[in-house]
């Protein structure tokens, strides 16, 4: 894919790994829209990202729990810049409790955002990939494949979004959509309400989640990774 001129969509856009791959695109010189349900973080993260893509960032307010909100999406993208190339499905939160101790309302919020609000990305951004023979990229987690204690909704999330990709994968290749799961383990991020610092270093970080994008989007159209682990190279010893 030629990237410069093309449009982007990243879901959770205005922080973490959605921010770092809203920039690795921007400098490729192509247009993004990133999403997120606060409109402050949103403005904040435009006004950021403007200072290296001026006009090619804009920031749309939307809640991946509803298609509609989803569809408003493309909507406003192919009304301001024609078309929708790549959509980043990239929005998450976690909840960790033991089950004895989780809430109703964390299971359905982490799978409600985590899984089913990838499916309505993917549903609403459909018809406007076939036109373009784009590419979808969720962000999944390594969460897809361990288990872990404490992680009942977390895991149920990321494992249902590894099969779900898949899945579209195989949907979607025939009509020219490349689909790819990304899976990270351990990224610097504000997730789960943490604050990066320096001990973090040893961390995946966000522009390596960036320049891995890139990277997909570069491979010839014959090739198509389905599913990417990627892990920090030197974790600290216990």
């Amino acid at each position: 894919m030629e990237l410069s001129g093309k449009t982007a969509i990243i879901t959770g856009g205005s922080k973490g790994i959605g921010l770092g791959i809203a920039q690795a695109m921007l400098d490729q010189g192509m247009q993004v829209v990133i999403t997120g349900r606060n409109r402050q973080s949103i403005d904040e993260a435009v006004e950021l990202l403007s200072k290296s893509g001026g006009k090619r960032v804009s920031g749309v307010v939307s809640d991946v729990r509803h298609l509609a909100s989803e569809e408003n999406v493309v909507i406003e993208t192919i009304q301001k810049y024609g078309q929708v190339d790549v959509l980043i499905a990239n929005a998450g939160v976690g909840h960790f409790a033991p089950i004895e101790e989780m809430t109703t309302e964390q299971w359905n919020d982490v799978i409600d955002i985590n899984l089913t609000g990838v499916f309505h990305s993917v549903k609403a951004c459909v018809p406007a990939l076939k036109k373009t023979r784009g590419y979808i990229i969720t962000i999944a987690s390594l969460a897809g494949t361990n288990f872990f204690a404490g992680g009942a909704a977390y895991n149920a999330s990321k494992f249902g979004l590894v099969g779900f990709t898949q899945a579209v994968m195989l949907d979607l290749r025939n009509s020219g959509i490349k689909t790819t799961t990304i899976m990270p383990g351990s990224v610097a991020t504000y997730f789960n309400n943490r604050i990066p610092s320096e001990k973090d270093a040893w961390k995946i970080q966000p522009e390596d989640i960036g320049q891995m994008v890139i990277d997909l989007l570069k491979l010839p159209a014959r090739t198509l990774p389905s599913k990417v682990e990627v892990r920090p190279s030197m974790p600290p010893t216990k």
